[in-house]
């Protein structure tokens, strides 16, 4: 099937994004860019420095979220430091895109995703302290300039080895802690599952305080009706707990087929088929 003779623009359900790092990946990245704002999805990008901002802005698409930060980390001064200076310069590049979230994560990550910081027995209590205020800061920074920063969950077992505050919990602890409406959760359901399952109980609970939700599944990290999560179901969750913020897709496309993943991803988060369906 082309690509052109494809309808996929999100259902009002939910505002749905697709991360155009992950999709697409024939595609030089502006034309990526272009092919989702014209099916009507809102695009997430990584790293800001690896981009032409102003050809990005020329799009004329809108973006949902991107990486809030260049270097640094959360718990050590010298690395909370990087992160608050980086955090800085990003969100004039935030701005000229019109991007309303930035996302961090308790360590940079390096090549192959891995930690630039590495924590395998876990953060201890003076660790924990430096987090709350370091986000304490870019929340206050995020207010002043009137963006959110949302906190992202990443799993130790499969792609992020040793990664300090990586499990929902915790990063949802710290983001309670804080309790600041410049600083919200960015739930990662494919890390979340990995790490800890019980995903219904845990949307529940975090609702007060996520800013997005982004979807894989597992294994394999492809798009939704690959793995063992039931989307559909997660889909209804969120219609009852009343969510009607951003889905987003951060997933690769299985056997590199993007107009099916991108099919099933707006299946999956569409509620008039998930109810006809059950």
């Amino acid at each position: 099937m082309k690509r052109d003779k494809i309808s996929v623009c999100p259902p009002a359900s939910f505002p749905l994004a697709v991360c155009a790092e992950m999709i697409l990946r024939d595609l030089p990245f502006l034309d990526r860019v272009r092919y989702l704002a014209d099916k009507g999805f809102l695009v997430e990008i990584w790293d800001w420095t690896q981009h032409d901002i102003g050809k990005l802005a020329a799009t004329g698409a809108r973006f949902s979220s991107m990486t809030g930060y260049v270097s640094g980390t959360l718990a050590d001064e010298c690395g909370a430091q990087e992160m608050l200076r980086t955090a800085a310069l990003s969100i004039p590049v935030a701005k000229e895109l019109g991007i309303p979230r930035l996302n961090l994560h308790g360590t940079g990550l390096g090549e192959g995703g891995l930690p630039v910081l590495s924590c395998p027995a876990g953060p201890d209590g003076g660790m924990w302290m430096k987090a709350r205020d370091t986000l304490c800061r870019l929340a206050d920074l995020g207010a002043a300039h009137d963006v959110t920063f949302v906190l992202e969950n990443l799993n130790a077992a499969v792609d992020h080895p040793g990664v300090p505050f990586g499990r929902a919990e915790a990063c949802l602890a710290l983001v309670q802690a804080v309790d600041h409406p410049a600083l919200r959760l960015m739930l990662d359901l494919y890390h979340a599952q990995i790490g800890e399952g019980n995903l219904i109980a845990l949307l529940k609970k975090a609702m007060p305080f996520i800013g997005e939700i982004q979807v894989a599944d597992v294994p394999g990290r492809c798009e939704p009706g690959t793995g063992e999560i039931n989307y559909p179901a997660i889909a209804r969750a969120l219609d009852r707990f009343g969510y009607t913020g951003v889905i987003g897709l951060e997933a690769w496309a299985e056997e590199g087929d993007s107009t099916r993943a991108l099919q099933r991803f707006v299946a999956a988060f569409t509620l008039e088929k998930v109810q006809t369906e059950h």
